[in-house]
């Protein structure tokens, strides 16, 4: 392992390339130069003479007339560079949003530099405080020469919609896929979320936080993980009833008959199976929804579709692209013939005349798919709720679907993206997705992160964004290393951050961000300053002294919950299951017995946590302590609460056991109940466990309310008797020293 020259040092400083981290264990790693050079490389830098390299950078933006994008908070003072040669006059005009225009002048302040054998002037013009919200087009005439920029400007603050009022609101988290009806085909689907939503709203929920719903292979074997999509533009038709296509009215008997068939086959398949089979329930429902894309439309209905393909445009037609060249040619662009992997050329305009059809209807699936979403989201609102539809949003995508095609540029490649080894994941992990180049988004004005974001808040009331700390830094792993040996890469955070902010305001949404794991304070603090909120997981809350963290001073701006889906229920929690999972696969760094005392003492604290509070009696069931787990979760500041449906209906097996691929069913689970036997919707919609679960939710509660003896429901109600084979009071054994494992970092 060689060491990096001081040279070296200052170019990946430059370029945001950290070149030393601090472990999950509070130690200091140096990252090796070989490593620093391949990360370099791969954001387009040459570091084989680092000065060289360097200076040239330096010079890159003095050899631009204008920056090609400013992304600034409303209200502050900015400016923005501008280089002309040096004595030469420059004109400057601003276009705002609304088509208003106007003139820029630039300071007294000049500074001047030999670039290039050329004198160039940088100009500093300060941009007017009172700037209206948006996008707006900054020009720029030197001579000749003209430039044009794309100036953001967004919101300082972000916060909550002013419809949740000044109370906690509260909701449910659910893994769509998983939540199967009778009539959905195997796999649970949107008309599945607008009941759910109908349900949760009648029971007092403000949201329903669903998986990422992101597009997949359009044809099998799709991908079973959410958070490896082809693309986070555009959505999964997976996720379609075919049922509720309106043109499904309009079918004859023998087509109607026919795709009749097509659901009593995936029925007879999968409905006896303890997994979800992706794979046979859409090579099905894809089968049934070409025959409904050929059904006749009326006249409505077609203009509708027309200013769908029109508002989205030519992305919109670059993605059913791929996917009409992913069913002939697979789903990794990257094995296609050399001429099809260029989006931009002439081989890919050929074929897309030639197959506009195949391309038709891809586009139309993301029309019906919008449709469907915009009506689980009116009837959340119909219900009661304040949000509606909560979407996620996954760190990234698949290195050879849509999105890394479409935007090759935009991405870097020999690099995967992943996290350092932590408490939880102590082998580390690579989540197998290509990463932004930060230099790429700033040259595209940010246009592929707005779009996104845009689209999955078109229907929605938030979203969440998995691993917000990305939006900061992302831990670039070279390609044929491991996870331990990548290194950080630093984004401008405050640009992501406020487009983030602009488009959420402009949807009346919220935005939760994903800040577990390994946190500069600064980070938090700063998505605190602009309004974000953060996630609290209980188990994870410990103070400096490691005991845990009292629920008082929990964060008020964040999202608090008992679970999350990279951790089992809380049924298989806390029974330490984990524990023997991770060390059958092999993901433990320490012997098994050991991580077993520590997992056991970290679940006593919690318990004595909540004995202390008069939550939890000693001969508690599983069932009382995930009612005790929740209510604790009401004595929190926090402004959103969150119930997830597993811990409703009394789930106990792991949806996503992290760092692993094959060797665990990961989001294959359908949701189950405290036997294991698998729930339909119709199951959850009449469980009277998830209704008073629910309650505790729902109800008002104060400090006051959760005095040392409890709630009288809780002491007289002999409902609550322990059932012997869930008895956890071994658990309530004297709390040991427990030491702080930190956050286990997000996971895939």
């Amino acid at each position: 392992m060689s060491s990096p020259s001081d040279s070296l040092l200052e170019l990946a400083c430059a370029c945001g390339v950290s070149t030393s981290f601090t472990n999950w264990k509070g130690e200091e790693v140096r990252v090796p130069a070989d490593a620093i050079a391949e990360v370099l490389a791969a954001l387009g830098v040459d570091a084989t003479d680092p000065d060289a390299a360097l200076r040239a950078r330096h010079e890159e933006a003095w050899q631009r007339l204008l920056p090609p994008s400013l992304v600034v908070v409303a209200g502050a003072p900015s400016t923005v560079p501008v280089h002309v040669l040096s004595g030469a006059a420059v004109e400057l005009l601003l276009t705002l949003e609304d088509g208003a225009e106007r003139a820029l002048q630039s300071s007294g302040d000049v500074q001047t530099r030999s670039v290039g054998g050329k004198k160039i002037d940088e100009l500093t013009v300060p941009l007017p405080q009172d700037l209206p919200l948006g996008y707006h087009f900054l020009r720029a005439v030197s001579g000749s020469e003209s430039a044009d920029a794309v100036l953001v400007v967004t919101p300082p603050w972000l916060g909550l919609p002013d419809i949740l009022g000044d109370g906690p609101a509260w909701g449910f988290a659910a893994q769509l896929y998983s939540v199967r009806s009778r009539d959905s085909w195997g796999v649970g689907d949107l008309a599945d979320l607008t009941r759910l939503a109908a349900w949760s709203g009648d029971l007092g929920a403000d949201y329903v936080l669903i998986n990422p719903v992101h597009a997949a292979e359009p044809v099998a074997p799709l991908e079973p993980s959410p958070y490896l999509p082809s693309s986070r533009r555009f959505f999964n038709p997976l996720y379609l009833r075919v049922e509720d296509v309106p043109e499904y009215g309009e079918l004859d008997d023998e087509e109607r008959a026919g795709i009749e068939a097509l659901a009593a086959e995936v029925h007879d398949e999968v409905d006896d199976k303890d997994i979800i089979d992706r794979d046979t329930s859409w090579t099905a429902k894809r089968a049934a929804l070409e025959l409904l894309h050929r059904a006749p439309r009326l006249p409505g209905r077609e203009q509708e579709y027309g200013a769908y393909r029109e508002r989205h445009g030519e992305a919109l037609r670059r993605f059913a692209t791929w996917n009409a060249l992913a069913v002939e040619h697979g789903s990794d662009y990257r094995t296609w013939p050399a001429e099809l992997q260029d989006v931009a050329g002439h081989a890919v305009a050929d074929y897309a005349a030639e197959h506009a059809a195949e391309i038709d209807f891809e586009m139309w699936l993301q029309w019906q798919l919008d449709e469907q979403l915009e009506r689980a989201q009116a009837r959340a609102a119909d219900a009661g709720m304040s949000l509606g539809i909560m979407h996620d949003l996954a760190v990234g995508v698949h290195p050879g679907g849509a999105d890394a095609w479409r935007l090759r540029d935009a991405y870097a490649t020999g690099i995967r993206v992943g996290a350092p080894p932590d408490a939880f994941n102590q082998v580390g992990q690579d989540w197998q997705q290509p990463p932004w180049r930060p230099d790429r988004l700033e040259a595209l004005a940010y246009a592929p992160f707005r779009d996104l974001i845009a689209n999955v808040l078109h229907h929605a009331g938030g979203v969440r964004i998995d691993h917000i700390i990305g939006l900061f830094r992302l831990w670039w792993v070279p390609e044929g290393r491991t996870p331990a040996e990548g290194t950080y890469v630093r984004y401008n955070h405050e640009a992501m951050i406020g487009i983030l902010a602009l488009e959420a305001q402009r949807a009346g949404a919220v935005v939760v961000g994903e800040d577990l794991g390994v946190v500069e304070p600064s980070a938090r603090e700063y998505l605190k300053e602009r309004g974000i909120l953060g996630t609290s997981i209980l188990w994870f809350e410990r103070g400096e002294d490691g005991n845990p963290l009292p629920a008082e001073k929990w964060r008020e701006l964040c999202l608090a919950s008992a679970t999350t889906h990279d951790l089992p229920p809380n049924a298989g929690y806390l029974t330490g299951a984990h524990v023997e999972l991770r060390n059958e696969l092999g993901l433990l760094t320490r012997p098994v017995e050991e991580e077993k005392a520590a997992d056991e003492a970290d679940r006593a604290s919690w318990l004595a946590e909540l004995r202390g509070r008069g939550l939890l009696r000693d001969d508690a069931s599983i069932e009382d302590t995930i009612t005790a787990l929740h209510r604790y979760l009401t004595l929190a500041p926090s402004r959103l609460l969150n119930v997830a449906l597993t811990d409703a209906v009394g789930d106990r097996r792991t949806q996503n056991q992290p760092g692993t691929e094959d060797e665990y069913p990961n989001w294959r689970i359908p949701l189950s109940g405290p036997d294991g036997t698998p729930l339909l919707l119709e199951d959850v919609l009449t469980s009277p466990r998830a209704a008073a679960l629910a309650q505790v939710l729902a109800a008002p509660h104060s400090p006051q309310q959760h005095a040392l003896h409890g709630p009288p429901e809780l002491e007289d109600d002999e409902n609550v008797a322990p059932r012997p084979e869930e008895d956890i009071a071994d658990l309530a054994r004297a709390v040991p020293d427990v030491t702080d494992h930190g956050h286990p970092f997000p996971t895939r």
